[in-house]
């Protein structure tokens, strides 16, 4: 089923390419006209990224007496002092930015959100994490989409700025790019509910106080609010064209804690938002089915994961008993979701790199690494899938920045890394050497000289959990 959406917003995606998008603008020389925005910055012991983010916002083209900055700073270490300096020098200048901090950090950053919010004086809220550098011009480019007084928030494209580090950040950047290309694309421009992505995008203020304001009740408040906002019949507009680069996690670690967060919170949004969607009066049936996968997206990992453990056992079953040998044939059919995933990527991968023999040879390597790789985070992101579900607590772990340089391993001294093993890496290594035994059983199943249907199927998993595992435990050197 989440195939077939996919293939459903591959559609929706080409569609509207055809399709010619313009919009009023502010006249940037009337002050009457220019609405006041503020910029929030939710940080947290950011030591490596801090001044790079704080020098780069003071660089946004704006009127400044219509613009403030407030810092949310929940950092408990050094760097609450000398991101106040920092904030001091730049308000000498006469930008407005202040540091607000807090004496605890109930909500975590949904939290910080809401009290910034309390004396916010824009009428929007741009929101920035601290690893993201948009352009100057960016407030000039998104700003004037809120001229259309339905339209709640706008979302913009995150771009990589080392998405060429290593062949860690190279399958990152391809599944968020399928994200923010075909995914969000497809579903906004159908009128289907997307999400806010957390940063690079703005709130008319208005909009957030209306769908309930933050909460700090999953681990991804930036999807909660999204659909609260949209049930209350609010339009989000996602603008393709306007890149906001930033930096991907290059430890496997931070990615890790990244993809924890991220799958946790997509379940407990299902599970908090289900029955709102299912019973809404005010959107399609197809909006809701589109709106249910998206928020399931993070299960299909306890999907493949299942079918992955039984996979092994199925190869004997199969070649012991004939009789089963046709249900075998018949399930074969759903080898079909994967080639609808390999027609969709295509067509993102094409419209960043471009087309030719070349460029699909090497999609061809970069899909089956992908695929590959997201496997062996399947046991990881299952026990996030699980804990969703299940309504289990935990705390909001935020991804360690690096401001990482082109000198490879130069993340090792990053303060915030953490040492100590997890017990999933151990269980990670025992499926390495589970799926190595499939292997070697496609060679002595069956009674003419193996069975080779399921053989790539477990050599994308042993070499997905195999990379995952030495990824983490060299990680820890």
């Amino acid at each position: 089923m989440y195939a077939l959406a996919q293939l459903n917003l591959l559609y929706n995606y080409l569609s509207s390419k055809k399709k010619r998008e313009t919009c009023d603008t502010f006249d940037f020389s009337n002050a009457e006209e220019i609405p006041y925005v503020t910029i929030q910055l939710p940080v947290y012991n950011e030591m490596y990224v801090m001044e790079r983010l704080l020098d780069n916002i003071a660089l946004l083209e704006y009127p400044k007496d219509k613009l403030e900055i407030q810092v949310l700073d929940d950092s408990t270490d050094e760097t609450l002092v000398t991101t106040k300096a920092h904030v001091d020098q730049l308000a000498s200048t006469g930008l407005d930015i202040t540091h607000i901090t807090r004496t605890d950090r109930s909500g975590f950053k949904a939290g910080a959100l809401k009290e910034g919010l309390k004396i916010a004086k824009g009428d929007f809220i741009a929101i920035f994490d601290a690893d993201f550098l948009p352009q100057p011009n960016w407030l000039k480019r998104t700003i004037p989409y809120f001229k259309n007084e339905k339209i709640g928030v706008v979302q913009t494209r995150w771009g990589h700025i080392n998405r060429n580090y290593s062949l860690l950040t190279k399958i990152q950047a391809f599944a968020l790019d399928a994200h923010f290309t075909l995914e969000q694309v497809g579903r906004n421009s159908k009128g289907h509910f997307i999400n806010f992505n957390g940063t690079a995008g703005v709130w008319r203020k208005t909009c957030i106080i209306d769908a309930g304001n933050w909460e700090g009740d999953t681990l991804t408040e930036d999807l909660d609010l999204s659909y609260r906002a949209q049930l209350k019949n609010w339009e989000f507009k996602y603008l393709e064209d306007v890149e906001t680069p930033a930096e991907l996690p290059v430890v496997i670690s931070a990615a890790r804690s990244q993809q924890f967060r991220w799958n946790k919170g997509g379940a407990e949004n299902f599970r908090k938002m289900m029955w709102r969607v299912i019973k809404s009066e005010n959107i399609s049936v197809k909006t809701k089915i589109h709106g249910l996968l998206h928020l399931l997206n993070s299960t299909m990992f306890l999907s493949i994961f299942t079918v992955a453990i039984l996979s092994i056992p199925m190869l004997y079953i199969k070649n012991e008993y004939e009789h089963l040998r046709d249900y075998f044939y018949v399930m074969s059919f759903f080898v079909m979701s994967t080639l609808i995933f390999f027609v969709c990527y295509w067509f993102m991968y094409k419209s960043i790199y471009g087309s030719g023999f070349k460029k699909f040879f090497g999609y061809v390597g970069m899909f089956f690494t992908f695929f590959s790789i997201a496997m062996g985070f399947s046991l990881h992101n299952s026990i996030a899938v699980i804990e969703g579900h299940i309504g289990k607590r935990s705390e909001f772990v935020r991804t360690p920045k690096f401001n990482i340089s082109t000198i490879k391993d130069s993340w090792k001294g990053n303060k915030y890394l953490r040492k100590n093993v997890s017990p999933h890496v151990i269980i990670e290594g025992i499926l390495v050497v589970y799926f190595g035994f499939g292997l070697y059983s496609a060679f002595v199943v069956g009674d003419q000289g193996g069975d080779f249907g399921l053989f790539p199927f477990h050599l994308m998993l042993f070499i997905g959990f195999g990379y995952v595992f030495f990824k983490s435990l060299t990680s820890k050197i």
